[in-house]
């Protein structure tokens, strides 16, 4: 996987979500993208973002906000979805950037809501499933969770586990990981 300037865009997102079975008519719906620029070149994380989303047909339960720390009141202050995905193009370069994310969640819940919403998907073909690399790369049976993983790895976990800006920066650090072990496709930070 060749990649622009060794730059890797690492993505991870947080919907809105219950306990049990969505209310009636609603549907999850993105509410935070976070985003991790990873330079594979020098090994580095060299960018933090966080977009938060206004989600048009669900609400943020308090199961939603007890997992994830986001309120229906932050993600109200959000873009609608279509803006968060025309600010990925234009500002992350996500559709000439390869990009990642921890399993096919991330993708597949983009593909789902652009789908849904006609809106323009905002990234490239060239994804990464890290942690299918991950789980290859350790000789595991089982494809671990990122918290797992970083315990695997020997990293720590920073910041709160499903806030989608952090989950993406400790996705990138197990990136880097798998670079410099020469793991990652296309790629190693050494």
């Amino acid at each position: 996987m060749e990649s622009v300037g060794g730059l890797l865009n690492v993505v991870d997102v947080e919907a809105t979500c219950w306990e049990g079975r969505p209310p009636p008519g609603a549907v999850n719906e993105i509410i935070e993208i976070g985003l991790t620029v990873v330079d594979l070149g020098t090994g580095e994380r060299v960018g933090r973002h966080r977009i938060l989303v206004r989600p048009a047909r669900s609400a943020v339960s308090e199961f939603c906000t007890e997992l994830t720390g986001l309120t229906q009141a932050e993600v109200d202050t959000g873009l609608d979805f279509a803006s968060a995905c025309r600010l990925l193009a234009a500002d992350h370069r996500a559709g000439a950037l390869p990009w990642a994310s921890w399993g096919d969640y991330d993708r597949n819940q983009f593909t789902r809501q652009c789908k849904a919403t006609g809106t323009a998907y905002p990234f490239g073909h060239r994804h990464t499933n890290a942690k299918a690399v991950f789980t290859e790369a350790h000789g595991l049976r089982k494809r671990p969770g990122m918290a797992q993983a970083l315990e695997i790895a020997g990293l720590p976990l920073e910041g709160r586990h499903h806030s989608g800006e952090d989950d993406a920066w400790n996705i990138a650090a197990l990136v880097l990981g798998l670079a410099a072990r020469g793991a990652w496709p296309g790629g190693t930070a050494g």
